[in-house]
């Protein structure tokens, strides 16, 4: 399994996308997989956003009292999404573009740490997309449900599995901080575009 702390990086990634919406579609083979929990499984909903998203966000991770920063670009649009990590110096780690086709990586550095592009783009899209998106993707029993400024993921057996808080930023709802109760790790979100 990947470090926690990496996925919880690339997760950050993924919260660029706020205050989006989804484009249907109902090819759901085509589409990616991702863990929500050990031994759980998900189809990512469909990759187009309207309107189109620019940003950078600054992402630090904290798993076991250890703290980490990446820099993250995202682009998406009703097409595609793309995200890009770079290093602290601005060196290019990775980029991965999810579309109708499904995700596309590449990987500047060889760095085995960092967890699979469906991975990090699973955390976004939860973040991002609304909840009406997600419903029909989740496991039976499973919940997700926005209270307020937070968002819950909560697994058949009421668990919570992952909490997303939020708040408003240039009229958008907008995650600041991801906890992720089962993998272990707690992501704040700096947005460096103002």
């Amino acid at each position: 399994m990947k470090s926690p702390f990496y996925r919880a990086v690339a997760l950050i990634g993924a919260l660029l996308l706020a205050g989006c919406s989804h484009t249907a579609q109902n090819n759901n083979d085509a589409r990616p997989q991702a863990w929500l929990q050990p031994g759980t499984r998900v189809t990512l909903p469909p990759p187009g956003i309207t309107p189109a998203l620019s940003s950078q966000q600054l992402l630090t991770a904290s798993v076991n009292g250890k703290t980490q920063s990446l820099l993250v670009m995202l682009n998406a649009d009703a097409q595609k999404v793309t995200l890009a990590g770079l290093s602290s110096v601005g060196i290019r780690l990775f980029l991965a573009t999810y579309n109708e086709t499904g995700i596309h990586t590449e990987q500047s550095i060889v760095a085995p740490e960092l967890p699979p592009a469906s991975q990090v783009l699973a955390d976004v899209m939860l973040s991002h997309w609304p909840i009406d998106a997600w419903l029909p993707q989740l496991p039976k029993g499973w919940t997700l449900k926005d209270k307020g400024d937070r968002r819950e993921l909560r697994n058949a057996a009421g668990k919570r599995v992952t909490e997303i808080i939020y708040l408003q930023r240039k009229g958008k709802r907008v995650p600041i901080s991801i906890e992720q109760y089962v993998f272990h790790y707690h992501i704040t979100i700096q947005y460096l575009d103002d």
